[in-house]
């Protein structure tokens, strides 16, 4: 039994509320300090301020911040699009690739957003006509084993071919499924100029796409940042060096 099991857990409370408004810059959210607790002012950057719940994780001594894009409103999900499409627009997207799952939910918003007709979603269900080629394996934490594949449909090729593409995401966090997107699109004829995500949690992601290529963390651009946890007696604190200040 942890520390924080023998303890109340005061620090982490239902999502139900969260996720469902942007707070103006000078918001006295905004003026929290750590140890924090229930939520985490993360900072959009225009200085508006999206409070992000605690989550421990199952080490139960630490805790990241979470967002869950479809359990979120549509105000606040436009808002993060129009950042990222504004990073995406930076790298001259020509077409946007939304990653399973919940990059789907900000996909196709960045690509309305840039004019663009339609966007390419892959996707990790596999219809009868899609080819075995254009997949390649997601192996995470989460996903011990065999795991899972990620697919494109064969008839969506033609969106790619040849464009300067940007890869949108909900979040990025230890890197793993991202790197296997990125194995698949260098097996196709796009050019991944960029990737776009919400919120950027932690910086472990940093360290696994460098040992891919050096190049690849300065491709990555988010709207807001987390820290990880620890858990301290009155609430939890963030951990030296775990914020992607970037």
């Amino acid at each position: 039994m942890t520390a924080i099991d023998q303890q109340r857990d005061d620090f982490v409370k239902p999502t139900t509320a969260f996720w469902q408004e942007i707070l103006p810059a000078g918001h006295p959210a905004g003026d929290a300090a750590p140890p924090f607790r229930y939520g985490y002012p993360a900072r959009l950057p225009d200085g508006r301020i999206l409070v992000l719940p605690l989550r421990r994780l199952p080490d139960g001594n630490r805790a990241a911040a979470s967002l869950i894009a479809n359990q979120a409103s549509f105000a606040v999900n436009d808002a993060l699009a129009a950042v990222m499409a504004e990073h995406a627009r930076e790298r001259q997207a020509e077409v946007v690739i939304g990653m399973p799952t919940l990059g789907l939910v900000f996909a196709p918003k960045v690509a309305k957003l840039l004019n663009h007709p339609n966007y390419v979603p892959l996707g990790y269900s596999r219809k009868f006509w899609y080819r075995e080629e254009l997949s390649e394996p997601v192996r995470s934490i989460t996903t011990p084993g065999a795991g899972k594949s990620v697919f494109i449909d064969p008839n969506l090729l033609p969106r790619l071919a040849g464009r300067r593409a940007v890869v949108v995401d909900d979040a990025v966090s230890s890197g793993t499924t991202l790197l296997s997107v990125l194995s698949l699109l260098g097996r196709l004829d796009c050019k991944p100029v960029g990737i776009v995500v919400a919120m950027r949690q932690s910086v472990a992601w940093r360290e696994r796409l460098a040992a891919r290529d050096q190049a690849l963390p300065d491709l990555v651009r988010g709207v807001v940042a987390g820290p990880l946890f620890e858990w301290v007696p009155d609430g939890w604190m963030p951990i030296p060096g775990t914020l992607d200040e970037v």
